[in-house]
């Protein structure tokens, strides 16, 4: 009987037993400058971070959700609007847009879990400001055809690219499409700080200054308030942290890559899962590797029993939260609501070793083969 091992999801331990030595020599950076906010580790990550998308500007902001709402805010979105979201995500996405008194309107997702292109226009009305997709697991959609009904009907695309640092699109880097663009830096990411952070990328400048103001009370400069603003400000500390992180991307995420082969290569034959691939295996970050089973929830048991955490990204679609108090009950989502019931997360981080993506494996073949 092979022996039980204890696998990470994570492993942030052994991430700063690797690279801790960069970590501190960068927070040390930080203490001898003596400045903590929006100054020189700010400018250097916003710099590098463009030019690692591939757009001309990048604002640090304090994490993925005010990016969304910072971005909504730049473009005049609000009450009496609507903006096409997905109902599959992080609840921030929508969080988001409540904040600034807009309506999420939500389209159902396909079998990958991604919003459902195909059905966006039929959602668009003439209170319709913007279209908000989400880079489920890290899988790209057809955001070219997003960017063409946005610009039939003259409205903002605004990429959710929080799970997707490094992802591409036809050779180009997902959250490079938008009008505004917005990532997360939260430690689970493929970029994470040590704590909260978030960006927004754009092309436009007129629009970096304006996310500049409002993530900085609305300051036009200092004690000079020219619109309503936030305190929402990425800290030199988390900046410098990410510069390292950043300098890893794409390390890292070959390295999961290898890791979703290993698994496509065991689990591809088992007839009861079905593995959520997009069209393009190397198109993906591999932020998250994640299956579909009838039999999730014995499953998820199983492999805890043998020391194999797993997650479920996510349990409950947004609009069938308790905070909506079934004001959605009977929107048609029908493939968003299957998918939730069965899919599940199996471990997938660039500190993760192959022959441990191989005991997963093989303890998943088990499990089918009782």
């Amino acid at each position: 009987m092979q022996k039980i091992k204890h696998i990470n999801y994570l492993d942030f331990k052994k991430d700063v037993s690797i690279r801790g030595k960069e970590y501190q020599d960068a927070i040390k950076r930080v203490l001898d400058s003596g400045t903590y906010v929006l100054s020189h580790e700010v400018s250097a990550f916003e710099d590098k971070f463009a030019k690692y998308l591939g757009v001309k500007y990048c604002i640090g902001v304090a994490n993925g959700l005010e990016a969304i709402q910072i971005s909504l805010m730049a473009l005049n979105v609000g009450k009496g609007d609507e903006v096409i979201t997905t109902p599959i995500s992080a609840v921030a996405t929508t969080l988001a847009i409540l904040a600034v008194g807009a309506t999420p309107v939500f389209a159902d997702v396909d079998g990958r879990g991604q919003i459902d292109v195909n059905q966006i226009e039929s959602l668009i009305t003439n209170k319709t400001k913007a279209i908000l997709p989400v880079y489920l697991y890290g899988q790209p959609i057809e955001i070219d055809k997003v960017q063409k009904i946005c610009s039939k009907h003259k409205i903002y695309l605004i990429e959710d690219a929080a799970q997707a640092h490094g992802s591409v699109y036809k050779g180009q880097k997902l959250g490079s499409f938008g009008k505004l663009s917005c990532f997360s830096f939260y430690p689970t990411k493929n970029v994470g700080a040590i704590g909260d952070g978030g960006a927004i990328a754009t092309n436009d400048k007129k629009l970096m200054q304006v996310c500049s103001q409002i993530r900085d009370y609305g300051q036009e400069k200092k004690y000079v308030h020219i619109r309503f603003g936030l305190n929402s400000r990425l800290d030199e500390l988390q900046a410098a942290l990410l510069l390292v992180k950043l300098k890893y991307l794409d390390k890292d995420n070959g390295k999961r890559r290898k890791i979703a082969a290993t698994y496509i290569k065991y689990l591809s034959k088992i007839k009861e899962i079905r593995l959520v691939l997009p069209s393009n295996i190397n198109d993906s970050n591999y932020h998250l590797f994640v299956i579909r089973t009838k039999e999730r929830d014995a499953l998820k048991k199983y492999l805890e029993s043998q020391g194999i955490p797993s997650l479920i990204h996510y349990p409950i679609t947004i609009p069938d939260q308790p905070m909506f108090e079934k004001k959605y009950k009977n929107i048609k989502i029908p493939e968003s609501r299957k998918l939730v019931k069965d899919v599940l997360s199996l471990p997938c981080n660039p500190m993760l070793e192959i022959d441990d993506v191989i005991y997963i494996s093989n303890k998943i073949k088990d499990y089918f083969d009782r």
